[in-house]
């Protein structure tokens, strides 16, 4: 048995590598959705990336012309599309990324979980209502994230429902005009029946067109599962060379 499974083992790995440099070599299906959170002038914190490594990874994209898109632009057929996404509605988003948006001609969708707008989440500094308001929609796009930030895999669907109805009536409220496309908090789903159709079903009433998880693949789209795209967590402790990578192959454990 265990000699059947080191013969399977290297196949499986080269059906991933080569499926994945399928999609580099031939782009016209290929979508890459990339994950940050926060930006700070210094960082060696997987989920805080540096100001200067994040100049050089939006300068490269820009430079090998990567077409950033927002997820209402998907259905518009381009080479090399990528979506640039940050989570949380920091306060050092707003600070940092419309000039080096608008230096390197990108475009980034913000995933909002209004909870932490009202209240706070932890030590950090979040954007206000009207800093939001006020992001260029040329460069930014709002997107939902929850409401109360919970991991979709330990509640009901009749909670999630809820929740994300209060996260867009609060975005409503607030004049904020937003994409109905959900990042899943943790990017937790279920991901067996009956737990996962019922969130698909609650997503679709809602008329959520898309939703992310983490995943760190890299996509095929068009898609025939809208509400399991994934997204490729760049950390701030990767490298250029490993941001190149995770370009090319998502991520794999070797990287």
């Amino acid at each position: 048995m265990m000699k059947i499974l080191y013969l399977i083992f290297p196949v499986l790995l080269c059906v991933v590598f080569y499926f994945r440099l399928y999609l580099f070599l031939f782009p016209k299906n290929r979508l890459i959705i990339l994950m940050y959170h926060q930006i700070a002038e210094e960082s060696t914190e997987d989920l805080i990336v540096s100001l200067k490594n994040l100049e050089k990874q939006f300068e490269y994209l820009n430079r090998k012309k990567y077409t950033s898109k927002f997820f209402s632009e998907l259905n518009i057929p381009s080479p090399k599309s990528i979506i640039i996404t940050f989570d949380d509605g920091y306060k050092n988003n707003e600070i940092y990324l419309p000039s080096l948006l608008e230096k390197y001609k990108l475009k980034a969708t913000i995933f909002i979980p209004t909870e932490f707008i009202q209240k706070g989440y932890k030590n950090n500094v979040m954007m206000t209502f009207e800093e939001i308001r006020q992001l260029n929609s040329k460069y930014f796009d709002i997107a939902l994230h929850s409401h109360s930030h919970q991991n979709f895999r330990n509640i009901s669907a009749d909670f999630i429902e809820k929740d994300l109805e209060k996260n867009m009536q609060i975005l409503d409220e607030e004049k904020i005009e937003y994409s109905k496309v959900l990042a899943y908090p943790y990017g937790k789903y279920p991901k067996k029946n009956p737990g996962k159709q019922a969130l698909f079903s609650v997503l679709k009433h809602l008329n959520i067109l898309y939703a992310v998880r983490i995943g760190n693949k890299i996509n095929y789209f068009p898609t025939q599962k809208p509400y399991e795209l994934c997204r490729i967590d760049i950390k701030g402790t990767d490298t250029l060379i490993h941001f190149k990578l995770k370009l090319i192959f998502g991520r794999l454990k070797m990287f």
